[in-house]
């Protein structure tokens, strides 16, 4: 009998109820050892984060302090810097006095638009003249524009607070009597020159047509004389400017005019930008306080003065008397000069608080649209009208000249020019439709103008005096012949529009020296790059891009005011400038107006030795501060492939440097190593700026300052971009 096999391998020990108590003793001990370690190694950096926490806490407080204690000196300096407000402003009022004095001794006979009874006379006395050729009256028109342009320059670069009510009612008053009675001038010429149609007639078609230019006016004339019922494709020579019109039209006595002006008297005057009662009130009483200030310390300096001259006097009476009256006269010198610098100091003092009250007042936003939209009505706080206004007008053939022995007799109708009405108001007739289709126009579209987007066409309703988008179809347009053909069921006056914000809000921009008291502003947008050229009180566009290719604009090299650049820029289609009501149809930044008044009137003091330019945090921010870079950038200096900038904050009474960058993850608060508190901009450059570029600061232009200002106020970069 064979012997059994051994098991492989030995029984394992079995586990006893004390070794498992003991195991799980063990572990316990070990977990309370680590969770000790732990909570040992967390108190300890606990410690130490408190500990950094609280000497960066006092460092902060300690900054905190310096910048508390060195405020008011800060301050006092910024408001000396700033004196180049008010002096750019007496210097503007001087200049407006002086233009009206030029204007008077140069008698040239144009009259002053300011002056009601010169403007009333000029108007009464065209009144009164007769039978003037479409070319008199548009030669004539220059003047009238200019009058006109001019009255509008005056109510917008004369600050709000030195408008007054009766003043704006009586410039926009002589504006409408002006607009109104130079297109009367143009009705009546016209019917002048249709009188003549049948001698002017085309020899090949029979029938009159007639273009007249100018740089402000493009007339077209048709008259139809032949009333050939298949000549119903109208083309003026050497344009592309026509009409498809219907069979009747056709056979009719009447003739087409187009009066295309290449500026808009049709659109209501905008409102003027005036402050409320309440917000002159403050700043006047907020004057009256510092003015009182000034002269009881005038009055004390005085009293001293006359003390001291009083017991000066006692002494040597004797003496006094026998200099006589030279004496006299020279104790009367200090006397009447004091007060003299008081009034100074006094008028710079209100003319300080009411600039910067008008600079804040151009920055406040509208809490709701001015008006209610009917249907169909153009929003114009949305869209602008661009190129002009097309006059479309079917007008009754008015009685022909006939020659009779060697004389030219006519009939005058009293009651002139009449307009054909299409389609009749009231008709039998049920397929209407048919008898009075649309009428296709083909229109040129004005060579100066930029349309980002394909421009849409609105017309005139006079009886509500609105622009209207019914009543049109059909639109197309030929961007690089620059043509737009659309359907009208009736003539009317019409124009083209364009979402006043395409290019905002902006994508970047950047203000940098150029020369001495000479900057260039670069804004980006969508679809267009502008470059700005500002010095002393003149602003250019220096280069334009349109989808990153340079386009030329008659704008370019021509040197302007702010307010008139301004203008030009907004009628040529390049509007980067937002108005009160912008804030409701743009996503924007909202920067609160008093940080943005303060941060650019830095920038601007800055600017002829630093360059600024955008951050992406400056969205990340709160409404009270702002964020931007800045560098040094002297003139000497080539230009930097990528400069090193400083990334500052700044909330309008305290700038300090940044410790993220551009291209940081997050943002953050947190004050650059070694950089302080400052309660100016000026005095936080001035910390890593060198001593020339402080001086080139300080040598800086007031009108140029200003004109910066004015530029970055009406961009209002830290908002819209």
């Amino acid at each position: 009998m064979a012997p059994k096999a051994k098991k492989s391998g030995s029984k394992k020990k079995k586990i006893t109820k004390a070794d498992r108590l003991k195991q799980i003793l063990e572990e316990e001990e070990k977990r309370q050892k680590e969770e000790e370690e732990a909570r040992v190694k967390y108190e300890k950096e606990e410690m130490e984060r408190l500990e950094i926490q609280r000497i960066e806490n006092e460092k902060l407080q300690k900054l905190e302090a310096k910048d508390l204690e060195r405020r008011n000196e800060e301050l006092e300096e910024l408001y000396l810097l700033e004196a180049c407000f008010p002096e750019a402003e007496k210097l503007k009022r001087d200049n407006r006095f002086l233009s009206q004095w030029k204007h008077y001794i140069e008698c040239d006979g144009s009259p002053d638009p300011s002056i009601a009874q010169e403007i009333n006379t000029f108007i009464t006395l065209w009144k009164e003249e007769t039978n003037e050729t479409l070319e008199e009256v548009i030669e004539k028109s220059k003047l009238v524009l200019n009058l006109i342009e001019k009255l509008k320059l005056i109510l917008l670069e004369t600050p709000p607070y030195d408008l007054q009510g009766k003043n704006i009612i009586q410039y926009q008053e002589s504006v409408l009597e002006l607009q109104e009675l130079l297109h009367l001038k143009f009705n009546r010429a016209t019917e002048i020159l249709l009188r003549q149609a049948s001698t002017l007639a085309d020899l090949d078609s029979g029938n009159m047509e007639k273009v007249i230019q100018d740089e402000n006016v493009t007339l077209y004339i048709w008259a139809n004389l032949k009333k050939n019922p298949r000549h119903r494709s109208i083309r003026f020579s050497e344009t592309q400017t026509g009409f498809e019109i219907p069979r009747i039209l056709a056979t009719s006595d009447i003739a087409l005019r187009l009066l295309h002006t290449h500026y808009d008297h049709v659109t209501p005057l905008s409102p003027v930008l005036t402050p409320s009662q309440e917000h002159i009130s403050t700043v006047t009483d907020f004057v009256k306080e510092e003015v009182k200030s000034v002269q009881t310390a005038v009055s004390k300096d005085l009293q001293e003065e006359n003390k001291q001259e009083n017991e000066s006097n006692s002494v040597h009476e004797e003496e006094t008397k026998a200099e006589g009256q030279g004496d006299v006269e020279e104790q009367m010198c200090p006397v009447q000069e004091e007060p003299e610098a008081t009034k100074y100091e006094m008028e710079m003092k209100l003319l300080s608080e009411t600039v910067s009250a008008a600079q804040e007042l151009l920055l406040e936003n509208a809490s709701e649209k001015p008006y209610f939209l009917e249907e169909n009505e153009v929003d114009l706080c949305q869209f602008t009208t661009l190129g002009g206004v097309y006059h479309l007008d079917i007008l009754e053939l008015p009685p022909q000249c006939k020659p009779m022995k060697g004389w030219m007799i006519v009939e005058i109708l009293k009651e002139g020019l009449q307009k054909y009405t299409y389609p009749p108001e009231t008709t039998e007739d049920l397929e209407a439709e048919n008898v009075f289709p649309p009428i296709e126009v083909t229109l040129e579209v004005h060579e100066n103008v930029i349309f980002f987007e394909n421009p849409m066409v609105a017309r005139w309703d006079a009886e509500g005096k609105q622009w209207k988008t019914d009543g049109i179809s059909n639109v197309s347009y030929k961007s690089e012949e620059r043509l737009i053909t659309f359907n009208l069921e009736t003539f009317c006056p019409v124009t083209l529009i364009q979402d006043a914000h395409i290019n905002m809000p902006y994508q970047s921009w950047e203000l940098r020296p150029l020369d001495v008291n000479k900057v260039l502003l670069t804004i980006t947008t969508v679809f267009t790059e502008l470059q700005i050229q500002i010095k002393e009180n003149l602003c250019m566009l220096a280069s334009i891009k349109v989808n990153n290719k340079n386009h030329s604009s008659i704008l370019e090299e021509k040197w302007m005011t702010p307010v008139s650049f301004i203008i030009a820029l907004k009628k040529a289609g390049l509007n980067i400038f937002p108005t009160g009501h912008s804030h409701l149809y743009v996503v924007i930044n909202y920067k609160h107006p008093s940080v943005e008044v303060k941060a650019y009137r830095q920038m601007a003091l800055l600017s002829s030795a630093f360059a600024f330019c955008w951050s992406k945090w400056n969205t990340a921010c709160e409404s009270k501060k702002t964020v931007f870079q800045v560098r040094e950038h002297l003139l000497k200096e080539e230009p930097i492939r990528n400069p090193n900038w400083t990334l500052l904050m700044f909330s309008g009474d305290r700038a300090q440097s940044l410790k993220i960058n551009e291209s940081s993850d997050a943002f953050s608060e947190a004050l650059k190593e070694e950089t302080e508190f400052h309660s100016t901009l000026y005095h936080m450059v001035k910390d890593f700026a060198s001593q020339e570029a402080m001086r080139a600061v300080r040598r800086s232009n007031c009108q140029f300052v200003d004109s910066v200002c004015h530029m970055l106020l009406s961009t209002r970069l830290l908002s819209y971009s």
